[in-house]
């Protein structure tokens, strides 16, 4: 394609091609978020294409987005593995030669080492990465954690602008020296606040699980993977059920720690009281179903999932970290508590079943400010960047 532009003429009104690339998409809120992207970015400005890995709940819905190219990349998977690596990036590279994009705009770890890395050696003219969280943290390997963070420091040389979902993101990335603060913007992640707002039948997903209407329900909702550790909230619901006879205990989702999860589960005697209800479409209505909204994920980009508790006006209790804090206001939306502190979250919790008043007061609180999270103007404001950097490559 050469480095000129990928065919790109003239200023700003060109209308820009850009392919969005991503590792897998699996139900999750970098996965969600691209979609949203991608399936709302104006089409009289933008040509859209869409690159991942094969696989994921929500895979059938990019391959049909509407007015939208999709590039399957069957090598391209979330673990390690050098030779599919290789076989992914020739694969990446032979998409964006096709779709002959003015913009490659990366989500996720691998996609965004590999997805960056083939975008500048076909002589992308604008290469933008979404920080959605980072792929490495204290809990992994020392020598795995320094590989991740030598691979992003050397795709960072290669890109024009990085997106952080959340500041505390992007302080996290400055200080780690993976990216200048000058070349990042944050455009939060957003929801659909009018799915997630509206009255939703609560009761039915009770009658369904065979829940009494007057049993209190806790819920998460997060991948079976290390980040989101929840293994911890199989813990938190050990320490309820005993104090809570009548509690429920809901966990959404589902991932390579299932079996130990359920190990814990049987080990602590929760089989009729926590349920692993697996991946599920209908969050809006199960959290209308809860009393109460946790999240104890060991870091974080922007949890949509808090974002979208405090939409449907439900109190929520989660770990201190990263984005979360951006999220909860201690003690005016919701509670806060230290990161790992299965203890205190499981004392927060407790207090807000046993407070209802509390525990509305704190949703209704919720519900106010969260403009910034709509997912029209997570668009808008990454329409405006491609523009802004459109704008400034044609020197216009």
């Amino acid at each position: 394609m050469g480095r000129g532009g990928g065919g790109a003429q003239g200023g700003s009104a060109v209308k820009l091609r850009v392919l969005h690339v991503i590792t897998m998409l699996e139900l999750g809120g970098a996965q969600r978020n691209t979609l949203d992207t991608v399936r709302q970015l104006d089409r009289q400005r933008f040509t859209l294409g869409l690159a991942c890995g094969l696989g994921g709940e929500l895979y059938p819905e990019g391959a049909s987005l509407p007015d939208t190219e999709f590039f399957p990349i069957p090598h391209l998977r979330r673990e390690v593995r050098p030779l599919s690596d290789w076989r992914a990036f020739g694969e990446l590279r032979s998409a964006i030669r096709a779709f002959s994009p003015h913009i490659v705009h990366t989500h996720s770890s691998k996609a965004g080492v590999l997805g960056r890395l083939s975008a500048w050696c076909e002589g992308v003219p604008i290469i933008i990465h979404s920080v959605h969280g980072f792929g490495f943290g204290p809990h992994q390997w020392l020598p795995v954690r320094a590989a991740f963070m030598a691979a992003e420091k050397l795709v960072a040389t290669m890109t024009t602008a990085f997106i952080a979902v959340s500041r505390e993101n992007l302080e996290t990335g400055v200080q780690l020296g993976l990216f200048p603060r000058e070349r990042v913007t944050v455009i939060r992640s957003g929801i659909d606040l009018r799915a997630f707002s509206q009255a939703a039948d609560g009761q039915a997903v009770r009658e369904e699980l065979a829940i009494p209407p007057e049993a209190p329900v806790v819920l998460q909702v997060s991948c079976f993977k290390p980040q989101k550790a929840p293994e911890r909230f199989v813990e938190l619901s050990a320490r309820l059920a005993p104090v809570l006879p009548e509690a429920r205990f809901l966990l959404v989702g589902d991932g390579e720690l299932r079996e130990r999860l359920e190990r814990l589960r049987q080990k602590w005697g929760l089989e009729q009281r926590l349920h692993f209800l697996g991946w599920r479409r209908d969050v809006p209505r199960l959290l209308r179903a809860a009393n109460v909204v946790t999240l104890t994920s060991r870091f974080e980009g922007l949890p949509r999932v808090l974002v979208e508790a405090r939409c449907a006006g439900v109190a929520v209790v989660a770990m201190a970290v990263d984005g979360v804090v951006e999220v909860v206001v201690d003690g005016v939306n919701g509670f806060l508590v230290p990161p790992g502190d299965v203890a205190t979250m499981a004392e927060k919790v407790a207090l807000l079943l046993a407070n209802p008043e509390l525990a509305r007061a704190l949703g209704e609180a919720g519900k106010q400010g969260l403009e910034e999270f709509s997912v029209e103007r997570m668009v808008a404001d990454q329409e405006a960047l491609y523009l802004k950097l459109w704008g400034q490559r044609v020197g216009s």
